[in-house]
């Protein structure tokens, strides 16, 4: 049989260890109901007293103290054992004397009655004790059959003895010998049944403790970052909802920090991303050593992003923790030679956010402020730290400024697509590009989609932005039938917009461009929820052709619900995973990812393909469609038509009637 040892690996038990285990949970048992199953006993046996005084007055005195004196010494002996801590089998031996002289003194006194007849009945009840001593008590077998066989004797003896006529003592030696072997054989088989009990309870209790670490484990996995090993975004949502419950009930004060490698995309750029990940590995375990150290928690919150909760009681200790893990990063002395600063190591800008009176009924307000300080850390210069002041002007009006700026966005022409490629890597040619959102200010300034698309969400501008992509992406390169498919990621703001799908095809109707050539990219996040408009909205969308991507699936964001819930044409993996396959354990993450979308019937495409090596790796894995710096850069229309639709073997233009 197999059973799990204590490190939880399955081993193989032989039918001597099984037996052994088996005598050791009996022992168990025994000793548990020794002091029950004794006192019931003795307070029956002293019960009998009456039948004494009806049957047999003459020696009924004698009877009683017998069973007085049997009873007492009995319970005492045993209550000393059970103090003391005896073995088991001198408990067996305490519960079986207590039967056999229990039996020997009440029935030697009755043998001297003048109430013959009376007499003989007590002889009856010597197999009541051959019972208990097989059925009662759980003793082992063997020993059993011993304690009864020695009742068996007196009975014999006594029968001898007793004068009586010899048809009388044949008819009483039989019943005997028959109570013998009825009580044996059960006692027998209940011994067997007990250890077939035990062998399915092992078994269960097996099954049940691989299951439970097969649950563990999955759990694991389900929130803890591939790359990192820190708790993924799932994972440290969940635990800012305990925090911020916490902070509203008893009034535990903690800070949210935001924490941002500086110039990590050209860190990637100059040394790769096989090193860029091996940074982010060194920072994160740097920053997690720290961060146990003050009872916070941290996670991985995006790319190059990272956050910490702590409860802190004041400003001051949390700007200590804050530079703390800002000199922790510089003091690791990771080379970075490409900085536009000249600093030539990696650092990281801080942004905190704290729990203010005032800080509102909604726990994303804590991480907008502690985002809103790590805008301004970033702009005074990076490797500092800047904690969210509400009286500051810089921190109030910096969210208030972007959304000006949106609302003027697509008449000033601050908005812009970009088009990056995605390649079939049977065929290698470019099937689809992804349409990309860029926002600059008025003096030209980029602002990173990271900074604007929360604010464009929060005030609702994304739904007017959100149907100029979708105009611009038909015109751009669908009206003219310049690409066969075009993806568009979609908001969880738009899906739940009432007339977002009527919207959408009266743009189609427009730029006469068929639903099928325009898929939609959808990325579960922390407002996005699966109800019953976001699933309404999508069925409309699909009805007018549209084709429905996952996207981000594995980061924490994409969960397994939604594979089950919606029938997606396409699953991107994030590239992290690709990324992390130089070792064994990501190599088989990423199968086992792609196993579990392949049973769904998806079409996949993974991310971050920027070498020739992880393209080829992606074709061995049997990919659908690759993405990333090694098939293209994204770039506007002009440049992206000049460059993908002007070779034929690489990508034919779609002709449509």
């Amino acid at each position: 049989m197999k059973v799990l040892d204590q490190s939880g690996a399955r081993i193989e038990r032989s039918i001597a260890e099984l037996r052994h285990l088996f005598r050791q949970d009996a022992q168990a048992t025994r000793r548990r109901d020794a002091r029950p199953g004794l006192w019931i006993a003795v307070v029956i046996y002293w019960l009998f007293s009456f039948t004494d005084l009806l049957l047999v007055p003459d020696v009924a005195f004698q009877t009683i103290q017998a069973r007085l004196a049997v009873g007492v010494a009995a319970l005492a002996v045993l209550e000393i054992q059970l103090r003391l801590q005896a073995e088991t089998k001198w408990i067996d031996v305490t519960c079986a004397a207590a039967i056999v002289f229990g039996y020997l003194g009440w029935l030697w006194p009755t043998m001297t009655s003048a109430h013959t007849e009376s007499a003989s009945y007590y002889m009856v009840f010597g197999t009541i004790f051959m019972m208990s001593a097989n059925l009662f008590f759980t003793f082992d077998i063997k020993f059993s059959i011993v304690t009864s066989t020695f009742i068996l004797s007196v009975l014999f003896i006594v029968n001898y003895y007793f004068p009586s006529p010899d048809t009388y003592k044949l008819v009483f030696a039989n019943f005997y010998v028959s109570c013998f072997a009825f009580t044996s054989y059960v006692n027998w088989k209940l011994n067997k049944e007990r250890y077939n009990v035990f062998l399915n309870a092992l078994e269960a209790a097996t099954q049940h403790k691989e299951a439970t670490e097969r649950g563990h484990a999955l759990l694991r996995l389900s929130r803890t970052d591939p790359l990192t090993g820190l708790e993924n975004r799932r994972a440290i949502d969940e635990k800012l909802r305990q925090y911020w419950n916490d902070w509203h009930n008893s009034g535990h004060r903690f800070a949210a920090m935001l924490i941002d490698v500086d110039f990590f995309k050209g860190f990637n750029d100059f040394y790769g991303h096989q090193d860029g990940d091996r940074c982010l590995v060194i920072v994160a375990s740097a920053l997690a050593d720290l961060v146990k150290q003050h009872n916070g928690s941290i996670g991985r919150y995006g790319g190059e992003e990272f956050i910490v909760l702590s409860r802190l009681p004041d400003d001051e200790q949390t700007m200590a923790l804050a530079d703390a893990i800002r000199a922790t990063v510089e003091g690791l002395a990771l080379p970075h030679d490409q900085r536009k600063d000249g600093t030539p190591v990696v650092t990281v800008s801080v942004g905190v956010g704290v729990t203010r009176e005032h800080s509102g009924a909604k726990l994303e307000r804590i991480i907008h402020e502690a985002d809103r300080a790590l805008y301004l850390a970033k702009a005074s210069g990076r490797n500092c730290v800047w904690l969210f002041d509400p009286c500051d002007p810089q921190s109030s009006d910096e969210r208030e400024n972007i959304a000006a700026l949106l609302k003027i966005a697509i008449s000033q022409s601050l908005v812009s697509l970009v088009y990056q490629p995605i390649q079939n890597i049977a065929s290698g040619r470019i099937e689809a590009a992804e349409a990309l959102m860029r926002l600059k200010m008025l003096d030209g300034t980029p602002i990173p989609p990271n900074v604007f698309i929360p604010v464009a969400e929060q005030t609702g501008a994304i739904l007017k932005l959100g149907r100029w992509a979708i105009k611009t992406v038909c015109t751009e390169l669908l009206a003219h039938d310049h690409l066969a498919v075009v993806s568009v990621n979609v908001s969880p703001i738009q899906l739940k917009a009432p007339g977002f799908a009527a919207s959408v095809a009266a743009i189609l109707a427009e730029t006469g461009v068929s639903g099928s050539r325009l898929a939609f990219e959808i990325t579960e996040g922390l407002e996005m929820e699966i109800h019953s408009d976001v699933l309404r909205c999508i069925a409309d969308l699909r009805r007018l052709g549209i084709r429905i991507w996952l996207d981000d699936f594995g980061t924490g964001f994409a969960g397994l619900s939604w594979l089950r819930l919606i029938e997606f044409d396409l699953v991107k993996i994030d590239r992290s995973f690709l990324h992390d396959c130089g070792s064994p354990k990501g190599k088989m993450m990423l199968q086992d990812i792609i196993s579990l979308i392949r049973n769904r019937g998806h079409s996949i495409l993974i991310e971050g393909v920027e070498t020739n090596e992880q393209k080829t790796f992606a074709r061995e894995l049997g990919i659908d469609m690759v993405q990333g710096f090694d098939i293209g850069r994204p770039v506007p229309a002009a440049e992206f038509l000049s460059r993908w639709t002007a070779c034929e073997r690489i990508f034919p233009i779609a002709k449509r009637a």
